[in-house]
């Protein structure tokens, strides 16, 4: 699949706003913490990955009812579906001047039914050519998401026997009808109801 940059100027893949605030202390914080791993680009984006991988879990698969969209407070209550866990990478890795897109997926249930639109980064490492999408989701029994700069490692391959769509756009901010629903929702059961189920 092409990946098809939304905006054309690059410099837009590298702002802050106010769901991806990477100018923020604690952002910044975290940055230079994870940037004590390895200071070229491939081994931060790397630690970056996994460490919102794997130390912010899925507010679904921790059973935690809050809802985070700026990317500074899904690091400071290390919870977020996987919208906010995808804020906080793209703002992580701004940080350090990666370029770092949002993009997206309609995923489905077996029998396709209940879909939903799901969150993905792509980076553009230096010397690395195109666009590369990564799954921060985190991983679960049957799910193994990895960094990886050759093919996709995502949480899901889509089917596309069930409706189920690998979106080819790469936004720059958040796409308004999934931060109008994180912003919006009281409480994550509340967000599940208010979701996008495409875009």
């Amino acid at each position: 699949m092409e990946l098809i940059q939304q905006v054309p100027t690059l410099s837009a893949y590298l702002a802050a706003d106010e769901v991806i605030d990477h100018e923020h202390p604690l952002v910044r914080e975290t940055a230079a913490r994870l940037r004590a791993d390895g200071d070229d680009a491939y081994t931060y984006a790397k630690a970056a990955y996994e460490f919102v991988r794997d130390a912010i879990p899925h507010s679904s698969d921790a059973g935690d009812m809050r809802v985070t969209w700026r990317a500074s407070d899904v690091l400071e209550k290390a919870t977020g579906i996987c919208h906010a866990k995808a804020h906080a990478l793209t703002a992580l890795l701004r940080a350090r001047h990666i370029p770092t897109a949002l993009c997206y997926q309609r995923l489905a249930g077996d029998d396709g039914s209940d879909p939903l639109v799901h969150g993905l980064v792509a980076v553009g490492l230096p010397g690395r050519e195109g666009w590369h999408r990564q799954d921060p989701r985190g991983n679960m029994p049957g799910v193994d998401a990895q960094f990886s700069l050759d093919g996709e490692r995502l949480a899901w391959v889509v089917r596309p026997q069930l409706g189920e769509v690998d979106y080819p756009g790469l936004h720059a901010r958040p796409h308004p009808a999934v931060i109008g629903a994180l912003r919006e929702a009281p409480d994550r059961p509340s967000l599940w109801r208010t979701l996008p189920t495409a875009l």
